[in-house]
């Protein structure tokens, strides 16, 4: 079958929409309507913009990635695109999320686009050429509270569930954390993010139960955490706290903490001290087996 007919063919199968600019594809994780959605815009379909790393030096693993924007906007450039194809660069498999936004939508609904991410790749985990065992999540900033809310309120699934994608754990196997917001509550939290998810007078047992710092447990995955001391955006206590958090519990995590960087670097790829982050990303997955 010609290359182009066969691409077709998989689109068809799998709900796929190629994207020719970024030799990706993309799927809508509800193809028939997200649940509590307000409207049939493309800010109401949650999506996942699909990376599969390069045959050549492709290994079983595939993560997630939770752009940052405040729960407002999207960072799909430099902290979605760059990032997949960094993983691809180690032979990591990446999926972009496209989660839905306040102040539209509010809690619970970013949270469950990503599970219900989580679980598709899980649910694909074969024909994507991963080990259902070996996903996992990356947020930045306000992403990264998304990915540590994913990593902290997550269940086991329903065997019994009618829809294949509900049956799968939404645990991710770890996650990546960077300059993330992680509470919800004074006095460092981002206020922007927090009016976004949960308005701007939330319940306040609500905050507390999203100030994550709070949610971790033995059963937390493990994680790897980047921030900046004089980030003036997202205080660097989130993720102090967060990974303190993770030590009491037992939970393996690595935290790298540069003296200086603004707010959303992304890779930092053009910052010649910061630059040298994903390389301690990528050793830290080595060291932990992911890769």
């Amino acid at each position: 079958m010609p290359r182009c007919r066969l691409l077709l063919s998989m689109a068809a199968l799998y709900g796929f929409t190629a994207l020719a600019q970024t030799a990706s594809q993309t799927v809508l994780l509800w193809p028939d309507g997200a649940p509590g959605a307000q409207g049939d815009t493309a800010a109401d379909k949650p999506a996942l913009a699909l990376y599969p790393a390069p045959d050549a030096n492709k290994i079983p693993v595939g993560v997630v990635i939770c752009p940052g924007g405040g729960y407002h906007n999207l960072a799909m450039d430099h902290e979605g695109r760059q990032v997949a194809e960094w993983l691809n660069g180690l032979g990591i498999s990446a999926y972009v999320l496209t989660y839905r936004l306040g102040p539209k939508y509010h809690f619970p609904i970013e949270l469950w686009d990503a599970q219900r991410a989580i679980r598709y790749v899980r649910s694909h985990a074969a024909e994507f050429g991963i080990r259902p065992n070996k996903i996992g999540i990356w947020g930045f900033s306000a992403g990264g509270h998304l990915a540590s809310t994913t990593g902290t309120h997550f269940d086991s699934g329903d065997r019994d569930a009618k829809d294949p994608y509900d049956r799968p754990s939404s645990r991710p196997d770890f996650m990546i954390l960077a300059y993330p917001v992680i509470t919800m509550e004074a006095p460092f939290v981002h206020l922007g993010s927090r009016d976004n998810l949960l308005g701007e007078k939330p319940d306040p047992a609500l905050a507390a139960s999203l100030s994550n710092q709070t949610q971790v447990t033995s059963e937390t995955p493990p994680a790897f955490l980047f921030h900046t001391s004089d980030d003036d955006v997202v205080p660097v206590e989130n993720s102090i706290e967060f990974y303190s958090a993770l030590r009491k519990a037992g939970v393996p995590a690595e935290m790298h903490i540069y003296l200086h960087g603004k707010h959303g670097v992304g890779l930092a790829k053009n910052d010649p001290e910061l630059s040298s982050w994903p390389d301690r990303l990528a050793a830290w997955m080595k060291a932990q087996g992911i890769r």
